[in-house]
């Protein structure tokens, strides 16, 4: 009880000696006067806490013109340090700048350079006053950092160049330089390496360094910060010094991991794993050998499943280890990324792979199984959507495994990806703002939901083709719900909200997927087609839109997809309003064009005659496009006698044409089987169709090409043509 009023009357005692000086400071005439005054103030102002009012006080007395002649100040007075004025300067504008309104005074913001420049200034060990100012330098950056847009004004600044030389100098006080970096490339990544890129790369080039050969504490207090001082971009694979940052990085990640750890030593060495693997893959996994290698990937991926398993089937709440679990899932997904590369010379063994998959079959299992006992009653929590996304990894190139489990999420998945679609359009009146869900960053800011569809329909694509999994997805409305979210990726897609390349390419990708489910659905399930509305709906939109994708360089594969589908449907839809001629016809039109331009004739050096190869612009996809061009000529070709206008429309465009003079040109061994096997139904549907047509494939000399190719069917319809003309 005694001690309270103690510490009133030392608070008292100062507020006494602040007035004194203050007062002497008021009274001084000269600049000599002011400067003895100013010296009692900084004393009191470094003398023990000041409050705020206390501060505010020196200010409404010093005001910024006497310590800005300080600090610009040239001259000190003989036997005086160099510095002396300067470091009054600096401590009185660091008294300033614990006040927050006082730390984004334009007159503080502009002597950023000076504190940049002090704290970067080589510092001896017996010259304390130098150290003082460079504290107080400090004291000025930490103020200005934890102000309102203070990152921003010190990343202006260059002050991450000042304070990458202080900490690489071992200058005084580095460990500070160290802790404002961190927070800084935490607040402004990306803005922070375009501006101070070399100074930053010399300081990861340092620090990596440090990591891999420290075996002590500090080497878990770097694995903890590291993963803040990564590039935001995988510029590190692209260069010889990030390779080098990579290989400091794999070393010395590794030499924790083989070790026996604490949760609070192993945490932060698994979530730098989860930065790297999140970026890289597994390209940053240098060890000396590919069987070391080899090694520490499955190390790795064995310690993330093991971690998830105990998280998510722990009876504690989850809450507290939610975004170490979420850095595991990343881990994970790199795992199931290299258990599916096909190489030559692979990473992993089949035996190797074989194991992997079996820990992360059991991962997913646990993953399920949390989503079925939580998901329902956490659909607000960002960590349902990462697990979510780990889910649609492992969908996305095995669907084989745990079966049963997967039929009984099925319609949790497709509740939540309608929750959160639904949620997403409410969210297109509200702010658009930056933010991280799952590692990734949304496109609305904290209210956007996030986008589980985009993570799902890899997989999806695989159930679809399976009879149970696509009874649920029939059952559950996943028709309707990805032709709503296909007609909303279209939109992003083609610009129309102004969206970055980036989120246009995403859009891309997850058109192609939806277009995969609704082809499996289009073969395997005919009638649903003329039962839901919404693939006329879905029909009418690809109507719409290819005509303006073909023209677009760059988009073959999205445009393939389309033209199969669109065409498939066709077939089914041949006799609804969709597809009346005034309706279709550009689509037609388009999807002529897609399926007429992609062989051409090339010389060859082996024959007299011309080879029938690809476009260029096919050839550099057809990979990918091939098996859908294949089935969208098919498909053509069934359209033709349920659309009598559609032959007029193929003699008009010259594709006819075109087929035959190919036929007719090149040398046969050229044209493969599978090209003579689906062109030659199309040339019987066009000959028996359209009288036109038939007439222009006889001047071609169609009979002599049909024998020539081995095309039966289409010899025999013509021959007839003839026997029957000939009889009449």
């Amino acid at each position: 009880m005694t001690e309270q009023p103690e510490a009133s009357t030392d608070h008292g005692s100062r507020n006494s000696t602040l007035d004194r000086c203050l007062e002497v400071l008021k009274g001084a005439k000269t600049d000599s006067e002011q400067f003895a005054a100013l010296l009692l103030v900084t004393k009191c102002a470094r003398a023990g806490e000041l409050d705020d009012e206390a501060r505010h006080r020196i200010f409404d007395a010093v005001g910024f013109s006497f310590p800005n002649r300080l600090l610009f100040s040239k001259s000190t007075p003989d036997g005086c340090p160099t510095h002396l004025f300067r470091g009054l300067g600096v401590t009185l504008l660091a008294c300033f700048c614990t006040v927050p309104s006082l730390a984004t005074h334009p007159q503080v913001l502009n002597k950023i350079p000076i504190f940049n420049e002090t704290v970067a200034t080589p510092c001896q060990k017996d010259d304390k006053d130098l150290a003082s100012m460079v504290e107080d330098a400090y004291q000025c950056l930490a103020g200005i950092l934890a102000s309102p847009q203070g990152a921003k004004h010190l990343v202006s600044a260059d002050t991450v160049s000042s304070l990458c030389q202080a900490y690489m100098n071992h200058n005084h006080c580095g460990e500070q330089a160290f802790q404002i970096l961190t927070s800084l490339l935490t607040s402004m990544p990306a803005k922070c390496w375009k501006k101070s890129r070399s100074d930053l790369r010399l300081l990861l080039t340092k620090v990596t360094l440090e990591f891999s050969q420290v075996e002590d504490s500090r080497k878990f207090q770097l694995a903890e910060v590291l993963p803040t001082f990564l590039p935001t971009s995988p510029i590190l694979s692209e260069t010889t010094w990030g390779k080098e940052c990579l290989k400091y990085l794999c070393n010395g990640l590794f030499k924790i991991l083989g070790s026996k750890l604490s949760v609070t030593q192993r945490d932060p060495a698994l979530k730098l794993g989860a930065c790297l693997a999140h970026t890289y893959g597994s390209s940053w996994i240098l060890a000396e050998t590919k069987a070391e290698r080899a090694k520490c990937l499955a190390l790795l991926v064995n310690l993330a499943c093991v971690e998830v398993r105990m998280a998510l089937e722990d009876a504690e709440p989850l809450d507290s280890r939610q975004t170490f679990v979420t850095a595991c899932y990343s881990i994970i997904e790199m795992g199931v990324q290299e258990c599916i590369k096909e190489e030559e010379r692979p990473l992993l063994s089949e035996e190797q792979k074989l194991q992997l998959t079996r820990v992360m079959q059991e991962a997913c299992g646990s993953v399920m199984h949390y989503l079925q006992l939580k998901g329902w009653e956490k659909m607000d929590d960002p960590f349902t959507l990462a697990s979510v996304r780990m889910l649609g990894a492992w969908l996305a190139e095995e669907t084989s495994c745990l079966k049963k489990e997967v039929l009984n999420l099925l319609p949790f998945l497709l509740h939540y990806m309608r929750t959160c679609y639904q949620r997403g359009v409410a969210c297109r009146s509200l702010p658009k703002e930056v933010s991280q869900v799952a590692m990734l960053s949304s496109k609305w800011g904290a209210v956007w939901p996030g986008d589980p569809i985009r993570f799902l329909l890899p997989g999806l694509c695989h159930l679809s083709a399976e009879e149970a999994p696509r009874r649920v997805l029939i059952s559950e409305g996943a028709p309707a719900l990805l032709c709503d979210y296909f007609l909303q990726q279209w939109e992003v897609f083609s610009g129309v909200e102004n969206e970055c390349a980036e989120n246009r390419t995403v859009a891309e990708l997850s058109l192609q997927s939806c277009c995969g489910v609704f082809l499996n659905l289009v073969v395997t399930e005919p009638t649903l087609i003329g039962q839901e509305s919404c693939f006329a709906t879905l029909m009418t939109h690809l109507m719409h839109c290819l005509p303006g994708l073909l023209p677009r360089k760059g988009h073959l594969v999205l445009a393939a997809n389309i033209v199969t589908l669109g065409v498939m449907m066709g077939r089914l839809l041949a006799e609804t309003p969709v597809l009346q001629e005034n309706l279709s016809q550009d689509f037609f039109s388009s999807v002529i064009q897609f399926l007429s331009c992609c062989h051409v004739t090339s010389s060859s050096p082996d024959s007299s005659k011309p080879n029938m190869s690809l476009s260029d612009d096919y050839a550099d996809v057809w990979e990918e496009i091939s098996e859908l061009w294949f089935l969208g000529v098919q498909a053509f070709a069934s359209c033709v006698p349920l659309l009598p206008w559609l032959s007029s429309l193929v003699l008009k465009s010259g594709w006819l044409q075109a087929i035959l003079n190919i036929f007719e040109k090149v040398s046969p061994s050229s044209v493969s089987s599978d090209m003579v096997t689906v062109l030659q139904p199309l040339l019987v549907e066009l000959s028996q169709n359209s009288p036109a047509c038939r007439e222009l494939v006889l001047q071609q000399e169609g009979i002599g090409l049909a024998n020539l190719y081995g095309m039966a069917a289409l010899e025999q319809s013509l021959s007839e043509t003839l026997t029957t003309k000939h009889s009449g």
